[in-house]
């Protein structure tokens, strides 16, 4: 039988990637604060996205999952914010078009701020400091004072939040995703891109389509769905303190949910079934996601799936594989036929970012945009083999014109990166790289489609 859980079980559970706080009754005074704070997404939310993932696990829609490696308090900016929805739309504009299916849009957004650490310190010319774990926790600054962990980052980071939030709620609902825009969300800087002509192609058919709709009587007036659209939040559920104080009662259902995020996952340096993060996630009811990497193995993978998801209830339980470009046909498939014999109810989504970090011959991190595409391809291609459902994708992006991914249309060389690589912490896509990569999806997709109807026909 489970053992009992509340929102502070977790304490008593083995935990890592946690920072050293000189002032813990400074800390315990903010989780106070924050206690009292509003939430920042509501239940009914949470709700209405798990049904959309339950749809991704039965195989009828597709979940795109994205945003920035790391938010920054530096780089925030509406602009910003901006930028990184219409490449979220036009993404999903891609995707509905290839793949004549719904698009589950959910952003790594407005509460991304922690990040797991392969070490807890860094040192540079024989001095140590803790390391960076992110803007919520401490600065990047490479001084004693910005390093040193500080509680009211939380509060900062909230505020942020709520402001992102707050302006991606107006985009999604005020006009601005209305399809009649769709040729108005290129950023200028891929608007001559191979991918910039391919997407205006696109929305050039979709125009002429909504012109048709429009004289048949189907307008944004009568069809709400053509002007608004749904965005969801995600985050790692990192720093548990944090998570905590934003854990509330449901009013209608009676269930604790994480306010802070519609959607939380589970790091893979962080999933010890015994440990601390496994724990938190297994009470409460959002929908929550599982970082699967190479070291996972199928007995452990089963396990964790029956803690965290033991109704087998769909929606409930993505799980997002990390394994690199060259690792990813021989991990993935034992995994997948391990669950399918299980009979577990899950969504197969692609990181295919994590595993495929490299440093450049300059020292600077970088990844391999051919590397990304590969991982991707492969993904699609073992699901095809094993008659299952590719899932989702979960990837790193932004909208600002960087240069922080190797390859692409744009053919970013190493001596590139220096150029406008601006990211706080992993190599991000950016927005070209980005649509390359929603093409390529969208025609996996239009595959496995065209493949399903074939079988239908002559079933």
């Amino acid at each position: 039988m489970p053992q009992p859980w509340n929102p502070s079980s977790w304490r008593s559970r083995p935990i890592s990637q946690v920072p050293e706080y000189p002032d813990p009754a400074g800390l315990g005074a903010v989780e106070a604060r924050l206690k009292t704070h509003p939430p920042l997404v509501f239940a009914g939310e949470a709700r209405n996205l798990m049904a959309g993932l339950a749809q991704v696990a039965d195989g009828k829609a597709f979940l795109l999952q994205g945003g920035d490696c790391a938010e920054s308090f530096a780089e925030f900016h509406p602009d910003t914010i901006r930028d990184t929805f219409r490449v979220l739309l036009q993404m999903s504009v891609i995707l509905t078009f290839g793949a004549a299916m719904p698009i589950v849009k959910v952003g790594r957004v407005a509460g991304q701020f922690a990040k797991p650490r392969s070490e807890d310190t860094e040192t540079r010319d024989g001095v140590t400091l803790p390391a960076y774990r992110g803007d919520n926790i401490n600065g990047i600054d490479f001084t004693e004072e910005s390093r040193t962990p500080d509680p009211g980052r939380l509060m900062q980071a909230y505020a942020q939040s709520a402001a992102t939030l707050n302006l991606l709620r107006a985009f999604a609902s005020g006009g601005y995703a209305d399809l009649h825009n769709v040729h108005r969300w290129t950023l200028g800087f891929i608007a001559g891109s191979p991918s910039g002509e391919r997407y205006k192609a696109i929305a050039q058919r979709i125009t002429e389509t909504l012109e048709f709709m429009e004289a048949c009587g189907i307008t944004p007036d009568s069809t709400p769905q053509l002007r608004t659209t749904e965005v969801y939040t995600s985050h790692e559920a990192l720093f548990l303190n944090y998570e905590q104080a934003l854990t509330r009662i449901d009013s209608t259902s009676g269930d604790w949910y994480d306010t802070s995020a519609h959607f939380l996952w589970i790091g893979d340096r962080t999933r010890n079934p015994s440990g601390a993060h496994v724990e938190f996630c297994r009470g409460i009811k959002n929908p929550v996601g599982l970082k699967c990497g190479p070291a996972l193995t199928d007995s452990e993978l089963l396990k964790l799936i029956a803690i965290l998801n033991p109704e087998n209830k769909p929606g409930r339980l993505t799980l997002i594989c990390r394994f690199g470009a060259d690792r990813i046909a021989e991990k993935l498939p034992r995994l997948i036929r391990a669950v399918a014999r299980e009979g577990a109810k899950v969504v197969w989504s692609c990181d295919p970012m994590h595993g495929n970090t490299v440093k450049s011959q300059a020292g600077i991190k970088t990844r391999s945009f051919d590397r990304i595409l590969k991982e991707v391809k492969t993904f699609f291609e073992i699901h095809r083999a094993e008659a299952t459902h590719a899932g989702g994708v979960h990837f790193e992006m932004t909208g600002q014109n960087v240069t922080e991914c190797l390859g692409g249309a744009q053919a970013i060389s190493e001596e590139d990166l220096a150029q406008r690589y601006h990211t706080h912490c992993d190599p991000r896509l950016n927005a070209s790289q980005a649509l390359e990569l929603a093409f390529l999806m969208a025609e996996s997709l239009r595959t496995e489609r065209m493949k399903d109807v074939h079988f239908a026909a002559s079933a």
